[in-house]
């Protein structure tokens, strides 16, 4: 199991690294068939998301089980740094984390301090757990964990949705050991007092991604599809969200609602 969750980590930040465009979704639904589907669909990894959506934490707990199961890294949306909550998603198999409303260095210190353990961070450590192999002697024991998370720590990913930036807060301090600066559109267009598809937008998102070049950072957002990726700045996106399991059974249902006319 350490080892299957280190190896999906590894995979997915070699491809950013060598600049291929990663492509997931993201996960509303409590039913493990839809991790399933998004792997067999050929998705690169699911977020399962926990701000915005009625996912529990045991259910979101259940969605990264059977994805790691079924070969599919799974990251988690959280809308805040919180430690304890973080520790039981990796002990569980999440492949990394997806902060919301990242606004400052103080948090994305944060961040880094709940996914790592002593010295560079204070995550706190058990062996009882999944990701750990349970303690069992087959598993390599503390020295072996440690090693594997030191060597492959979960993927961190920083999603900008207001333009702090510009008030004083460096780039520097706040992209810190962050694999991926994602851009919230939505929120970042509102924030702005923008029109999500007028130039002040796209000259944040640019402004963004000109950042993350600088600082060897993978760029990423949300799209509705990748063919509108493009559209929405996003035509330079390594980690790109397409829609989500909800949106494409919505799209999915109005269809064949249509197809089926009066009768």
């Amino acid at each position: 199991m350490a080892r299957a969750v280190t190896s999906h980590r590894r995979s997915l930040r070699a491809a950013l690294a060598e600049g291929a465009r990663v492509t997931g979704t993201f996960v509303k639904l409590p039913a493990p068939d839809v991790v399933e589907l998004c792997g067999l669909a050929g998705f690169d990894f699911a977020v399962v998301d926990m701000e915005h959506s009625t996912l529990t934490e045991a259910e979101a707990i259940g969605l990264v089980r059977h994805a790691e199961r079924c070969g599919l890294p799974a990251l988690v949306r959280i809308p805040e740094v919180d430690a304890p909550l973080i520790c039981r998603l990796l002990e569980n198999g999440a492949a990394g984390l997806q902060l919301s409303m990242l606004a400052s260095a103080a948090q994305a210190r944060a961040l880094v301090r709940a996914t790592r353990f002593a010295p560079e961070g204070a995550r706190s450590v058990s062996l009882a757990n999944r990701a750990a192999g349970f303690g069992l002697r087959s598993s390599g024991g503390l020295k072996a964990f440690l090693a594997a998370e030191r060597d492959d720590p979960p993927l961190l990913v920083g999603q900008i949705e207001t333009p702090w930036w510009r008030d004083g807060d460096s780039w520097e301090a706040v992209i810190g050991d962050l694999d991926v600066v994602f851009v919230g559109g939505t929120d970042l267009a509102v924030s702005l007092g923008a029109d999500p598809g007028g130039d002040d937008l796209r000259a944040a998102v640019a402004e963004i991604e000109n950042a993350a070049e600088r600082h060897g950072v993978a760029f990423g957002g949300w799209a509705p599809s990748r063919t509108a990726a493009r559209g929405h700045g996003l035509a330079g996106a390594r980690y790109l969200v397409t829609g989500s399991d909800l949106q494409i059974l919505a799209a999915g249902l109005e269809a064949a609602a249509g197809e089926g006319g009066n009768g």
